[in-house]
């Protein structure tokens, strides 16, 4: 039989089998020692009814006039007579006997004390020098009668001990455990961004060691998953001036130089920097997004947020690509505005940069704090849209995507608890993209007013 996996069902199994073994070896040893104490009770007792019953039967045989007369006594009343015995002379005369008594089952006198047959205990003793002897019985079923009964006593409780026994068991070990399965609840809940060591101090002493060791190892994913990030950071941080001068510098090398071939090449160079400015902020942003606090003390209203992020955009792209519909009531939030500036930037960027050139992009912040961005294109396939929140990767073959947008997005979505949903096509429609987030409000209540921008002035 393969044991439980659980530790629970394994603490079960064994002490429950331990209490079943110590509850029969301990009824097996009683129901020895009470089988000896009540031979010896029952000796006791067929010794003194012999010995309380001899002088009477010597008074009645001496007073009999006639010698060598049998006499059975007569029952009373009707009875089970567990007792049963004769009186005989030397010669081996029966004198008197009790009324259910066979001579078949007494055997030839021998002397006083106890014997036994296949089927009796038999107890003799004798008066008058040996000249009467008295012989009593007892059948040996009667005494397996009352011990087999003593073991059923003792036994039959097991039916019903055991079963309670194993249930309280399992209650206790259920509730032993308990402080085990809130530190398992409590490590299910660390993730990437939460590697603080798990409070253990209400374990078992036996799991603490397992404790220190999980605690031991989420310091150390810790410090790498901070010098990951510390190194992303800082890394982009510190490439910006020099590709601000690299800019810079092919921009004077194009206002300076004659040569077409030159001043091609010196724009290449500018677009390429440029890219790699827009990866480095990317970078940054992404850090900030795994390793930053992204909750505050205070709610504020997201809505302003999302009009300067939009506003900010909208310089840079022809008129009327982006329309901007905001809720009327108040958008508060504990979230932090940068997170949330770098959210909707990023999702705003992302649409424009891979949807339809001609149609606009739909912004739309709901006072329940739901933040939905959709553009017209191509349906995504599912598989692809699948994969589209991991790193460095495009929905399409645009150069100079970074592959990181929908992969910030995520990460803070997912550290606020109301991860991203992609759709494609759009709900409503047979192509198209559609992104939203669910933003953690207070008191949110929602409306169905709301105030379109579409046309965003500097």
């Amino acid at each position: 039989m393969k044991p439980p996996r659980s530790l629970r069902g394994r603490l079960g199994l064994s002490l429950g089998g331990v209490l079943t073994l110590l509850w029969v070896a301990t009824a097996s040893l009683t129901a020895v020692t009470l089988r000896q104490e009540m031979d010896e009770v029952f000796d006791s007792a067929l010794q003194e009814t012999a010995q309380r019953l001899l002088p009477l039967a010597v008074v009645d045989i001496i007073g009999r006039e006639d010698d060598g007369i049998t006499q059975r006594l007569g029952a009373i009343r009707d009875h089970a007579e567990l007792f049963t015995y004769v009186v005989r002379d030397k010669q081996g005369r029966i004198l008197l006997q009790s009324h259910a008594a066979d001579p078949a089952i007494f055997p030839a006198y021998d002397g006083p004390g106890f014997r036994q047959t296949a089927t009796h205990r038999i107890y003799n003793e004798d008066a008058l020098r040996g000249s009467v002897r008295m012989t009593m019985a007892e059948p040996l079923e009667h005494r397996t009668q009352v011990a087999r009964e003593i073991q059923m006593g003792l036994g039959l409780p097991l039916l019903i001990v055991i079963p309670i026994a194993l249930l309280a068991i399992v209650v206790a070990v259920q509730a032993s455990l308990g402080p085990v399965r809130r530190f398992q609840g409590r490590l299910a809940a660390r993730n990437a961004q939460d590697l603080t060591p798990i409070p253990a101090d209400d374990i078992p002493s036996e799991i603490v060691p397992i404790a220190t060791t999980l605690n031991g190892l989420l310091d150390r994913l810790k410090g790498a998953f901070d010098a990951e990030r510390s190194f992303a950071a800082n890394a982009a941080h510190e490439l910006r001036t020099p590709l601000a001068g690299a800019i810079a510098q092919a921009q004077r090398l194009q206002s300076e130089t004659q040569d077409p071939a030159a001043k091609a090449r010196a724009v290449e160079i500018e677009a390429t920097l440029k890219r790699l400015t827009r990866l480095s902020e990317r970078l940054m942003q992404l850090a900030r997004a795994e390793g930053g606090r992204l909750r505050l003390d205070k709610a504020m209203d997201l809505r302003n947020v999302a009009r300067i992020v939009i506003e900010d955009i909208a310089r840079t792209v022809p008129a009327d690509r982006i329309a901007l519909t905001l809720s009327d009531d108040p958008v508060m939030s504990d979230l932090d505005p940068d997170a949330f500036g770098i959210l909707c930037r990023n999702l705003v960027d992302n649409a424009l940069r891979y949807g339809s050139d001609t149609d606009g992009v739909k912004v739309l912040l709901t006072a329940d704090g739901t933040l939905t961005v959709s553009n017209e294109g191509a349906v995504v396939a599912a598989d692809k849209l699948a994969l589209l929140t991991d790193r460095f990767e495009r929905a399409g073959a645009v150069a100079d995507g970074s592959g990181l947008g929908l992969a910030i997005v995520a990460a803070i979505a997912n550290r606020i608890g109301h991860p991203l949903v992609l759709k494609s096509p759009r709900p409503g429609s047979t192509s198209g993209f559609e992104a939203t987030v669910s933003i953690p409000v207070e008191n949110s209540t929602p409306s169905k007013r709301f105030g379109s921008v579409s046309d965003l002035d500097p």
